[in-house]
């Protein structure tokens, strides 16, 4: 992959957001605050982009993304629906159309039995949420551009999808949709 392309797909999503006149927020756990960074770094962001939320930490992903506490202390903050609450919460808290989140394994070790590379990213849109699973491989810096690199793919098929419809060869359909 070329360095310019992450910056292409950055930009097409603050253009494509700016046309349907929608905001977007985030939630990141391993990555950090990377995606959102990425998205402020085109010219114009702040015209779509709301803000974003750290919840590095796990107690943060229910106190500050709105996850359920008691489904936190059930399955720990590698879990799909931990990534759709994170979505569906930090376009609440955010007060943006959009709500993007990242929860996984970075390394270099396991977490709560889950493996190195594991990484749950979702987007939500109208209170609902639809759930990426990804499998990364690599160190713990290649995991986290792997999913910051996920996040933007997976936004900018899904804003695309919503510009210029299904039929629009932009989406590719995956994921799973979670309430």
């Amino acid at each position: 992959m070329v360095e310019a392309e992450p910056f292409a797909t950055a930009r097409r999503i603050i253009s494509t957001c700016t046309r349907l006149g929608i905001s977007l927020a985030s939630a990141e756990s391993l990555t950090g605050g990377r995606f959102v960074a990425s998205l402020v770094d085109v010219p114009g962001a702040s015209a779509v982009v709301r803000g974003g939320l750290v919840t590095y930490a796990t107690d943060l992903k229910a106190s500050l993304a709105g996850v359920d506490a008691d489904h936190l202390e059930e399955t720990g903050p590698i879990d799909p629906v931990v990534a759709a609450q994170m979505a569906v919460g930090t376009a609440a808290q955010c007060v943006a159309d959009i709500g993007i989140s990242c929860t996984g394994v970075a390394g270099p070790d396991p977490q709560d039995g889950k493996p190195v590379g594991l990484v749950y990213t979702a987007i939500a849109f109208g209170g609902k949420a639809k759930v990426f699973e990804h499998e990364f491989t690599g160190d713990r810096d290649a995991i986290r551009r792997q999913t910051v690199q996920a996040m933007a793919v997976n936004l900018d098929e899904f804003v695309a999808e919503l510009a210029f419809g299904p039929e629009s060869g932009q989406g590719t359909g995956r994921g799973t949709a979670v309430e």
